[in-house]
């Protein structure tokens, strides 16, 4: 294949993706700049919120990061008392990540202000092409 037989740039897909992405987390970012808290603890605190906790693996699954990732932002997490890990009974190398009350309180405050950005989005493209989307967007992960 010649690189002129290659689509144009702007019609690469990972790349229109990274752009929506980036211009979506344009709205999402000062709030977790203003709660202290980056995208990684937010994607965890989200995951945990209502839930009565989940293993480590099955938590960095559900969030998109790595273990080692994880592991860091679980560690960070537990130092600013948002997360407690918890051993499994009968089987102490395995542990229950849940949020720890002041987790949950962080959730409470920003998942409005979260709410917030995405009615903006909504008025944005309509609440009908948003659902298009994110069927769309289901389709490619699945």
């Amino acid at each position: 294949m010649r690189d002129s037989e290659l689509r144009a740039f702007r019609r690469n897909l990972p790349m229109a993706l990274l752009r929506a992405r980036e211009s979506i987390m344009g709205h999402f970012r000062p709030i977790m700049r203003e709660h202290d808290i980056t995208e990684q603890q937010w994607r965890v605190i989200r995951a945990l919120y209502g839930i009565d906790g989940m293993e480590a693996t099955a938590l960095a699954e559900k969030t998109m990061l790595l273990m080692p990732s994880l592991t860091r932002i679980l560690k960070t997490l537990e130092e600013q008392k948002l997360v407690r890990r918890f051993a499994v009974k009968g089987d102490n190398r395995r542990k229950i990540i849940r949020l720890a009350e002041r987790g949950r309180g962080l959730y409470v405050k920003m998942s409005p202000l979260s709410e917030a950005e995405y009615k903006k989005i909504e008025a944005k493209i309509g609440a009908k092409k948003l659902e298009e989307l994110y069927k769309l967007l289901e389709m490619i992960a699945d």
